[in-house]
């Protein structure tokens, strides 16, 4: 068994750009400053899984100063990493806690875990989604951001 954690952290922008979380678009008046779609919580399962198969992290597969990076779908991201990943090592769980004020997206977290698992070809049971608010404290809560915390185990085959 292995364990990887992955950490993601955007602002939130005066230009519009959807909000896309878990590969889902949430309706909201703010989207996130980004080089990719700028999904939080991929790039922190993204990260977890990296971290568990000790495969590095997502800065160095995906430079967010490269070109090709640009404005990508972060799900596609998380298709290469699995590709990588998925011939030693199984899903075992992945537990992801969301950091933001507003939206609320407790109506989504089901529509996340699917994408997720169908980006993973594993069943939506072993993916958890929960969010927190940050009680009006610092800059997630002064609504001027959101983070996501990932943590995966990874089974050996």
């Amino acid at each position: 068994m292995r364990v990887g954690h992955g950490f993601d952290i955007h602002k939130f922008g005066k230009i519009y750009k959807p909000l896309i979380l878990g590969g889902v678009h949430i309706p909201y008046c703010k989207g996130v400053v980004s080089h990719s779609d700028g999904d939080v919580i991929i790039h922190s399962i993204i990260d977890s899984l990296l971290g568990a198969s000790s495969l590095g992290d997502i800065g160095i597969l995906f430079p967010n100063n490269d070109i090709k990076y640009k404005n990508i779908n972060s799900c596609i991201l998380l298709q290469v990493v699995w590709n990588c990943i998925k011939k030693k090592y199984k899903i075992g769980n992945i537990d992801v806690t969301l950091f933001l004020e507003y939206p609320k997206i407790s109506s989504y977290t089901n529509k996340i875990c699917l994408c997720i698992s169908n980006c993973l070809k594993c069943k939506t049971d072993v993916i958890n989604i929960k969010s927190k608010t940050m009680e009006g404290l610092g800059e997630i809560g002064k609504k001027k951001g959101i983070a996501s915390e990932a943590v995966s185990v990874l089974l050996e085959i």
